[in-house]
């Protein structure tokens, strides 16, 4: 039991980590994903920076459009964040108990991270896709999410979902290295041995410095990847006609057009916007969760004998 109550620890503390740092971060993720969704010859770029999308929103008067989707996002954010953490706790438990280990290796801390990531991308792949195409939609333009998931067929829903599984990957690396580092961090500490005792939690500064450093290892490593992946689900401009058809947005199609569009360079194309937002976005969730994560613990545990009193007096009665 205690080790469920763990995991439901670490998932709810990940969640309320990543709905926050979201929603802060948000108008910066509509511009990355605006940006890195563009693909044209150099001459004909219409965003030549990152900040011509912020000014584009600026100078049209559709300041507030930065936001279209962040609900969608939100939830999307949520319950991804929910089910990594969750199944990333629980594999670990699990691989701890099988194998009687005291600690997990560089490797099959990565075959668990790879795990929980590939279960994260099958159940949240349609929230995935959908809050890609608000964001990239003209601004002022963006449909709601149920319009938005039931234009296409079901399968358009999951497009990406090769991609996303490649990109388990990612969430793989910055696990590994941030939890490396941060055992490193507290190896010297006392680990407590009482039952229900709080775990014990890096500082506010040490989880943002930690959470930067491996985001921006897993960034650089899975870049090209990521904006793949993001041309993929981005929404077709109707405006547009030189705009690439729908039935073109596979990986081959993706990668062909980069080439011969934008040459190996443009792989990296918004590397540092990604960089930017990446970091920040998971260095305040780690930050967030590592906070509040003693406050989640006893929380948990508190419902849990609540719901024991209530059942002992179901049987009394």
């Amino acid at each position: 039991m205690s080790a469920d109550l763990d995991s439901i620890s670490e998932a709810t503390s990940g969640a309320i980590g990543a709905l926050v740092s979201t929603t802060i971060l948000y108008p910066l993720d509509t511009c990355k994903a605006k940006y890195q969704a563009e693909v044209q010859a150099h001459g004909l770029r219409k965003y030549r920076n990152l900040s011509d999308v912020l000014l584009e929103a600026i100078s049209t008067g559709k300041v507030l459009s930065l936001y279209q989707g962040l609900g969608t996002k939100n939830l999307q954010s949520f319950f991804a964040q929910f089910v990594y953490f969750y199944g990333y706790s629980y594999f670990k438990r699990f691989y701890l108990e099988k194998s009687g280990a005291k600690s997990i290796g560089t490797r099959a801390n990565l075959l668990i991270a790879a795990a929980a990531g590939a279960c994260t991308a099958i159940t949240t792949q349609p929230l995935d896709t959908a809050s890609s195409r608000m964001q990239t939609s003209a601004f002022g333009k963006s449909k709601g999410l149920w319009k938005t998931l039931t234009e296409g067929s079901w399968s358009e829903a999951f497009d990406g979902l090769g991609i996303s599984l490649l990109l388990t990957s990612n969430p793989a690396i910055q696990y590994t290295v941030f939890d490396q580092l941060k055992q490193h961090l507290l190896k010297g500490k006392e680990k407590t041995t009482e039952k229900d005792a709080s775990p014990i939690v890096l500082s506010a500064f040490s989880a943002f410095v930690l959470g930067a450093l491996s985001k921006s290892i897993a960034t650089v490593l899975t870049y090209p990847a990521i904006r793949c992946k993001v041309m993929i689900q981005a929404a077709d401009d109707d405006e547009d006609e030189k705009a690439e058809p729908k039935s073109s947005k596979t990986i081959s199609g993706v990668v062909c057009s980069i080439w011969k569009k934008e040459g190996i360079l443009g792989f990296f194309k918004g590397l540092h916007a990604q960089i930017l937002k990446t970091v920040l976005s998971s260095a305040l969730l780690l930050m967030i969760k590592e906070k509040i994560s003693a406050t989640t613990w006893v929380l948990i545990l508190a419902l849990r004998r609540i719901l024991m009193l209530r059942q002992r007096r179901l049987k009394s009665a």
